[in-house]
């Protein structure tokens, strides 16, 4: 049996969350599996993320289930994502933080492919993200287009 190998990150800055993203970028989510708790105050989402952390080598690459979450939610917001379709996919660009005038309270943006965005906005920036279970093979390393010259 293969020992345990799952990430475990917590965020209370922006800094932080900047490891949370970098780790959750091109993970892929149903929509069905996006979850508001307003009685709790918890935006979660289970996701099978990219395993960027092992990507460096020629392959094969690895997906893992994991799960994201942020406590403190106040309100959840989103934009072009087809909640009436639980199982269509989405795949994240981008998680960012926006802090309000008066910290520690803020703006959580999730950025998907198809000009798709979840807003989250939270009392504090407090966010989780753990791997669940054991990973699998993959054939495909997500690609990004670069930018074309002059572009930033």
């Amino acid at each position: 049996m293969r020992a345990q190998t799952g990430l475990r990150l917590l965020a209370e800055d922006p800094g932080d969350l900047e490891i949370i993203a970098a780790a959750a970028q091109d993970a892929l989510v149903r929509v069905g599996d996006l979850f508001f708790d307003p009685k709790i105050r918890r935006f979660s989402a289970l996701i099978n993320r990219f395993r960027w952390e092992q990507a460096d080598q020629s392959g094969p690459f690895e997906r893992v289930k994991a799960a994201i979450s942020f406590e403190g939610v106040l309100n959840v917001r989103s934009r072009k994502i087809r909640l009436d379709a639980p199982d269509a996919v989405a795949e994240i660009l981008s998680i960012s933080f926006t802090p309000e005038a008066e910290p520690p309270g803020g703006q959580v943006r999730i950025v998907l492919a198809g000009d798709g965005e979840i807003l989250i906005g939270v009392e504090c920036l407090d966010a989780v993200l753990a791997d669940m279970g054991e990973p699998w093979r993959t054939p495909r390393k997500p690609a990004h287009d670069k930018p074309a010259d002059g572009e930033g």
